[in-house]
């Protein structure tokens, strides 16, 4: 059982009360500004601090609930690192007369001051039109951006049209939090490397940055084949969460073609150290919305939609799995759980859902219909 840890008011009565039946020959209370009435609440508050002190060891000494660098260490041991923030790529198209240059390294921007610039040389063809390489000058999440998005040369060529537009750029990611590497640490703890295990797909598959959740089936796509689907929560957040790219196997396969964007990344992390003889498909999963209907619910108010919306959301992404099941049970009790709630019932689902093969089950359209008005009473 846990340790009780006193508080500092029972450490200050018990020193009080250790002195005033020490034995001392007249001492039969302590006035409130005595000399040792002070010296028990500093010995009080000394004995407290080392209680806090002792806590933090015992809380930094587990992997369980270990923090910052002793979390490192315990990461470490077993080859987990934290993913650092990295900066998205893709590629650029601007418009200009045939022949001009654009080089590598040249400046550029986009609409929301996010700065870029090219990683190779490119020049203008004959249809007026060239397409560079190009990566976040910063590293984040939010330098992520679809194909489409309005990119400026910052110092402009002469001859070459300063708007552009990027392709599909992708691999940007924040810092991997505490938490987000405790989980993975703890599924290795759980999940030892085996060799080529399903579990081990899903460890290479999270080391990727930004790689939050992942999922392997093996003979997904056929036999000696390993489907691996990931997810990027936060960053392809406005994505849903799912990977921006093509489906595909690594680079260096030559078995099937290659995958693109996130995908890419992940296939190709995870080609050196899987079994030489799998042949392995990153693929993203395709969203299943599940519906959910509640019936007399109260308070039916925008602000309690909102919380349970977002309960629902955190119990899909606890439960949810490509192909996996949806349980009423399950919703019942993240919506039950919801500060202020007083009654609902769940009219749909009204039976366990099944998503299909490779399809991720999410939150659909929340309906709270109002609760009808009492029936009048008939009259005489």
């Amino acid at each position: 059982m846990p340790y009780p840890r006193p508080s500092l008011t029972a450490l200050r009565n018990q020193s009080v009360q250790d002195i005033t039946t020490s034995g001392v020959p007249g001492l039969t209370g302590l006035l409130r500004n005595a000399v040792l009435r002070v010296l028990a609440w500093v010995m009080a508050g000394l004995a407290y601090s080392v209680y806090g002190y002792a806590d933090w060891i015992a809380r930094m000494g587990v992997p369980f609930t270990a923090q910052d660098e002793y979390l490192y260490a315990w990461a470490a041991l077993i080859g987990i690192y934290p993913e650092p923030a990295t900066a998205s790529t893709g590629t650029a198209q601007f418009l200009g007369n045939p022949g001009l240059p654009i080089a590598a390294g040249t400046p550029l921007t986009l609409e929301d001051g996010t700065p870029f610039q090219t990683t190779g040389d490119g020049t203008v063809d004959v249809t007026g039109q060239v397409t560079v390489a190009i990566a976040a000058e910063v590293n984040g999440a939010f330098t992520n951006c679809p194909a489409g998005t309005i990119i400026r040369i910052a110092t402009p060529i002469p001859g070459i049209n300063s708007n552009g537009t990027t392709g599909l750029c992708t691999g940007g990611a924040d810092a991997e939090t505490n938490d987000a590497l405790r989980t993975r640490m703890l599924f290795k703890y759980r999940q030892p490397p085996q060799g080529g295990a399903t579990a081990d797909y899903v460890e290479w598959a999270t080391e990727v940055p930004g790689c939050t959740r992942a999922w392997a089936v093996p003979n997904g796509a056929g036999a000696g084949t390993v489907v691996v689907y990931p997810m990027f929560d936060d960053a392809e957040a406005a994505f849903g969460g799912f990977p921006q790219g093509t489906d595909g196997v690594a680079t260096d396969e030559p078995r099937a073609a290659p995958a693109t964007g996130d995908q890419l990344a992940v296939a190709d992390h995870i080609y050196p150290v899987q079994p030489v003889n799998a042949l392995v498909y990153v693929v993203a999963a395709v969203p299943f919305p599940v519906d959910v209907t509640l019936e007399a619910l109260d308070p039916n108010t925008l602000d309690m939609q909102a919380q349970i919306t977002a309960a629902l959301n955190d119990i899909f992404l606890a439960i949810g799995s490509p192909g996996g099941w949806v349980w009423p049970s399950d919703l019942y009790e993240a919506i039950l759980a919801t500060p202020g709630i007083n009654h609902f019932d769940i009219d749909a689902p009204a039976d366990p859902i099944q998503a299909p093969a490779g399809n991720l089950p999410v939150l659909g359209t929340l309906t709270c219909p109002p609760i009808p008005p009492p029936a009048p009473a008939p009259n005489g």
